[in-house]
């Protein structure tokens, strides 16, 4: 049971009549955007520590650790957030951390695009139990992807093989950012179950029953944002961010 009551008002036929870019349309970029706001300190302060790694993708990694050690996560509905308003506040949502991620590898002169997600709302149900009528039907992930080595990589394929043995089950403390430190993230894999399939010991997480729809890529969240709009409508940003901007995965009230 879920609700398309707060979603963004004509988001779901803008979505249904809009192009899909494949992903060799998309060339990305490393300029800053209104929220990848890379020429602020903070995320200058971030790019100066991990420029100096052997690699851009252990400096990524390094990235990723300092944002999933220095940002708290929450359930913030604002996805327009400036990154720097991210780090100044030091707490932010999968999206927001996500970004923050990009922000830096633009930074150090990696280049970013996103895939745009629909994912099905139900797929939230087991961090709001009790809230099932208000997760919206559909929620709108912004998924980045680097540049590195002349190819490609999704934020789920990061890291290489799972460091512990627990699977993705999309409750608790732990969220998609957290999650791809110890094994992949798959939207594409398509178990022959139809359900999702994150076995302890398995290398990679299959989400791909919980995707409604593969919007295709963007050079930037900004785009994707003005194109298809946010989960939520305005109203519904405004009403609920003060308490879920505070409220930490895992907790059962506002922090």
């Amino acid at each position: 049971m879920t609700s398309r009551l707060l979603m963004a008002y004509g988001a779901r036929d803008r979505r249904a009549g809009a192009a899909v870019r494949g992903g060799d349309d998309v060339r990305g970029s490393t300029r800053a955007t209104p929220i990848l706001d890379h020429d602020d300190p903070l995320v200058r302060a971030i790019a100066g520590r991990v420029v100096s790694e052997a690699t851009p993708l252990e400096a990524l990694r390094a990235a990723h650790r300092i944002v999933a050690r220095d940002v708290r996560p929450v359930y913030s509905v604002e996805d327009r957030r400036r990154v720097s308003r991210t780090l100044r506040l030091g707490r932010g949502s999968c999206s927001q951390r996500m970004a923050a991620l990009e922000a830096v590898a633009r930074a150090v002169r990696v280049r970013t695009r996103v895939r745009g997600l629909l994912v099905d709302g139900a797929f939230w149900y087991p961090r709001f139990p009790r809230l099932k009528p208000f997760v919206p039907a559909q929620v709108l992930l912004a998924w980045p992807e680097f540049r590195i080595d002349g190819a490609w990589l999704p934020i789920g394929e990061l890291f290489t093989g799972p460091a512990a043995g627990r699977h993705y089950a999309n409750d608790g403390g732990e969220t998609l950012f957290d999650a791809v430190a110890r094994t992949g993230i798959d939207w594409d894999g398509g178990s022959p179950a139809q359900v999702s399939t994150c076995a302890a010991d398995g290398v990679s997480c299959d989400l791909s029953a919980q995707l409604v729809a593969d919007l295709g890529h963007f050079d930037d969240r900004d785009t994707l944002f003005d194109r298809h709009g946010q989960t939520l409508c305005r109203t519904a940003r405004t009403l609920t961010e003060p308490v879920l901007g505070r409220w930490t995965p895992a907790t059962r009230t506002p922090a």
